[in-house]
C-alpha cells in the first residue's frame, strides 16, 4: 500500500492488539463515549428544536405576525387602512380584530377574560383558530346574535357547554337612575377551541367583531388590523416597511416583539443544555489523553527505533495524532448515525417505551404536548460532528508531542 509512513504506522498501531488489554480498554471507552456524547446532543437539540417550531406554530394559531393600530387602541378608519396595507407585497391576509377584557360568569363560576372580536370571513387567513375548534365553527358567530367561543380551559373553569350562555361583564358603565351599573350581556356558548396553550386556552373568548364594537363602545371601528405575511421570520423586517409606508400615527408590532422574552429563554435553554451535554464529548476526550499516554509510554522502544533510523520528531508526532483521532472519528461516526436514527424515529421509539413501562412521560393534564416532537437539522449535525472532531484533535496534541520529544538513548537504555 502506498500510504504515507505516519498514516501506515499509526493505522497498524490502531489495529494492533496490544499487550495491555487495559489500554484496549480504555480505547472503547473514548469511542462509546464521544458517540454517546454526539448522539445525545443530536436527539436533545432536535427534540428541543421540536418543542420550539411546535409551542411557536401553537402561539401563532393565536396571534398574528403583525398587528397595526392605534395609540389608543382604537382604529375608525380601518377599511381604508385595510386598502392601503393589501398592496403590499408580503401581506397575504388581513382581519380585524376587537380586544378588551371582561370578566364571564355562569350562576357561581366567574372568571376573567380576553375577549376578542374577529370577522369570521377574514380570521381564517391570519390565524389557525380553525384548525383547533374542539366543536362548532368560526362561522357560527353571527352579527348580532352574540355568540362566543371559548376555550376548553375556560369553557372548564366556568363549567359550561356548547348551547348554555354566559353572562359577559365589561369594564364600561351604564347610568341608571340608581347610578352607574356595569355594562351586561348574555352570550350563547356556539364552540369550543383548544390551542394546546394554558395562557390562550383558560383566558380566550372569541366574539364576532361587530357585537365587540357594540359592547365596547367602539361605534363600528376596531382595535387593530391583525396581518399575515408570507414568511413569519421576516416580520420585523415587514414592520419597518410598513412603518415608512403609513406613519407614525399608528403603531405597528410584529410577534417577535410580543413574544421576544419567550423565545430569548428557549434559545438560552438551548446554548446551555448543547454546553453541557458537550462536556460527556470532553470527557471522552480526556480518556483519549490517557489512551495515548499509556501507548507512548507502551511504545518507547518503539519511538526510539523509528528515530534511530531517520524518522523525523513531526512524524512521530502524526503517527499518535492519526490514532488518536482515528479513535474520535470513529466515535464521531457511530455517534451521528445512531443519533440520527433515534431522532427521525423518536416518535415511534417514545411510544414503545411509555407501552413497555406501562407510564406516560409527559402527562396530558401536566404538559400541553403529550408526545415528543423532533425537528433534526442539518446545521445542528454538521456542527456536533465538527465539534467532536475538533475535541477528538486536539486531546491528541499533548500525548503526541510528548511522543516526538522521546530521546533514543535514554528509551533503548532500559531495553
Amino acid at each position: 500500500m502506498n500510504l504515507p509512513l505516519e498514516l501506515f504506522i499509526g493505522l497498524r498501531y490502531t489495529r494492533a492488539k496490544r499487550r495491555n488489554h487495559f489500554i484496549s480498554f480504555i480505547s472503547l471507552i473514548s469511542m462509546l463515549g464521544i458517540a454517546l456524547g454526539v448522539m445525545a446532543l443530536i436527539v436533545v437539540l432536535s427534540v428541543m428544536n421540536g418543542f420550539e417550531k411546535e409551542l411557536r406554530g401553537r402561539i401563532l394559531g393565536m396571534v398574528s405576525h403583525i398587528t397595526v393600530t392605534s395609540f389608543d387602541n382604537r382604529l375608525d378608519d380601518w377599511k381604508a387602512l385595510k386598502d392601503q396595507l393589501i398592496s403590499h407585497p408580503s401581506i397575504i391576509g388581513i382581519a380585524p380584530y376587537v380586544e378588551a377584557e371582561a370578566m364571564l360568569s355562569n350562576m357561581s363560576s366567574v372568571s376573567g377574560t380576553i375577549v376578542r372580536g374577529i370577522e369570521p370571513e377574514s380570521e381564517n387567513g391570519v390565524s389557525e383558530i380553525y384548525r383547533h375548534m374542539t366543536f362548532g365553527q368560526l362561522s357560527d358567530l353571527k352579527s348580532g346574535e352574540y355568540g362566543i367561543i371559548l376555550g376548553t380551559g375556560l369553557a372548564d373553569s366556568l363549567d359550561v357547554v356548547p348551547g348554555d350562555r354566559v353572562t359577559m361583564v365589561t369594564p364600561q358603565s351604564t347610568a341608571s337612575p340608581i347610578g352607574y351599573l356595569p355594562r351586561l350581556r348574555r352570550f350563547l356558548v356556539v364552540g369550543l377551541f383548544e390551542i394546546g396553550v394554558y395562557e390562550y386556552d383558560r383566558s380566550t373568548a372569541i366574539i364576532h367583531v361587530d357585537d365587540a364594537s357594540r359592547l365596547f363602545r367602539l361605534d363600528g371601528g376596531v382595535s387593530g388590523l391583525r396581518l399575515k405575511i408570507d414568511n413569519m421570520d421576516d416580520a420585523p423586517f415587514v414592520r419597518g416597511e410598513l412603518r415608512d409606508q403609513i406613519g407614525l400615527e399608528y403603531w405597528v408590532s410584529d410577534w417577535t416583539l410580543r413574544h421576544s422574552n419567550y423565545f430569548k429563554a428557549v434559545q438560552t435553554e438551548k446554548t446551555v443544555m448543547f454546553i453541557i451535554l458537550s462536556l460527556i464529548i470532553a470527557v471522552a476526550a480526556f480518556n483519549i489523553v490517557s489512551t495515548l499516554v499509556m501507548v507512548v509510554t507502551d511504545k518507547q522502544a518503539d519511538i526510539a527505533i523509528l528515530r534511530t533510523i531517520g524518522v523525523s520528531p513531526m512524524s512521530i508526532m502524526w503517527i499518535f495524532m492519526i490514532q488518536g483521532t482515528l479513535i474520535g472519528a470513529i466515535g464521531t461516526i457511530f455517534g451521528v448515525g445512531s443519533g440520527v436514527l433515534v431522532a427521525s424515529y423518536i416518535d415511534v421509539i417514545i411510544p414503545a417505551m411509555e407501552q413497555f413501562f406501562q407510564t406516560q412521560f409527559l402527562p396530558t393534564g401536566v404538559y400541553p404536548i403529550t408526545d415528543l416532537p423532533s425537528d433534526m437539522r442539518q446545521s445542528d449535525v454538521i456542527k456536533i460532528s465538527m465539534l467532536s472532531f475538533f475535541v477528538s484533535v486536539l486531546a491528541t496534541l499533548y500525548p503526541a508531542l510528548s511522543a516526538s520529544r522521546t530521546r533514543p538513548a535514554e528509551a533503548l537504555s532500559y531495553e
